[in-house]
């Protein structure tokens, strides 16, 4: 059933992430009005500035997806700025919505918030469960707050929906393939391309490989949030989105290596984190709620590599 809200101003937070730019190039974008103001028109990490924003532009609704992302490495390189960062946008947003009136609102937390010890998949009960991943661990904090933040409002007030949606790990166009800043798909695109330019035939894996992870093409997840729109009404206060399988991060890299052509060996170096040894979000609610992603792994990977050889051109 299609919801009957219609949302005549929505405003995205982000545009210029890779969140933002999928959902800004979504063919269905055209059929919304949708505010999406750049980092110079208002600091989001300044509450005044934020509810300024708010309460001029006057939204039906708030896509919170502005954040400050990046892999293992940086996570583990800059802790304090991906705790306080994170945490600042959401709080500022979120009280800024209230503040100003705003009673409904999509939050995008992460499938970091899970604890690292949790039984896969992870249902959306789970959070706060257990111990969280120390590798990502700030991040993890700043989303489960901004979630929490979310609920308390709910519960205070039940004319303020603010939902959040819980994508699990996302790639595609627009995304960061610098090894220092990149997630797991772009980083190994990277690589590999950077392997096969230099005639290397040896690419290290950090850990043995083994660790599983589960990957959503970025404009799938576009197509969940516009899908959120149009039902809102029925979309849970917390829903994972994801695909609903996994991939071993050997398989990750033989799979791209098979796209690219690239017929070099890979090592694997145990000395270095890996993270989660699995993390795969339950689609049950999703499945209920009416939504699958279309984009399969061999097409998603394809894809940013088309998108990534653009880029370099």
């Amino acid at each position: 059933m299609v919801s009957s809200n219609k949302f005549n101003t929505v405003l995205l937070t982000g545009g210029s992430g890779m969140v933002g730019k999928n959902i800004l190039a979504h063919p269905k974008c055209s059929e919304w009005n949708i505010i999406s103001p750049s980092s110079k028109e208002v600091d989001l990490t300044h509450y005044e500035s934020t509810l300024d924003f708010v309460k001029k532009s006057k939204p039906d609704i708030i896509i919170h997806a502005a954040g400050k992302v990046g892999g293992i490495n940086a996570n583990l390189s800059h802790p304090v700025d991906f705790l306080v960062t994170n945490l600042d946008l959401g709080r500022n947003i979120i009280l800024a919505a209230r503040q100003a009136g705003v009673k409904k609102m999509i939050n995008l937390g992460s499938s970091c918030m899970y604890p690292r010890n949790s039984p896969n998949p992870l249902s959306e009960e789970l959070i706060l469960q257990g111990e969280l991943e120390p590798t990502n661990e700030g991040y993890a904090l700043a989303k489960i707050v901004a979630a929490r933040l979310c609920s308390y409002i709910n519960s205070e007030d039940s004319k303020f929906e603010y939902k959040t949606m819980i994508p699990c790990n996302l790639y595609g166009p627009y995304d960061k393939f610098e090894t220092a800043q990149s997630h797991l798909i772009p980083a190994i695109i990277h690589k590999i391309s950077h392997a096969i330019k230099n005639q290397v035939n040896e690419i290290e894996i950090w850990g043995d490989g083994n660790a599983r992870r589960e990957f959503m093409y970025a404009d799938d997840a576009a197509d969940a949030i516009f899908y959120a729109l149009s039902h809102f009404k029925e979309m849970p206060f917390l829903l994972n989105i994801g695909v609903g399988m996994d991939y071993s991060v050997n398989e990750f890299y033989s799979t791209t290596a098979e796209i690219m052509n690239y017929e070099g060996k890979f090592i694997h170096n145990l000395e270095k984190p890996v993270g989660m040894k699995q993390k795969l979000v339950s689609i049950e609610k999703q499945i209920l709620w009416g939504w699958k992603p279309k984009t399969s792994l061999i097409q998603g990977i394809q894809s940013t590599y088309n998108y990534y050889l653009k880029q370099e051109q």
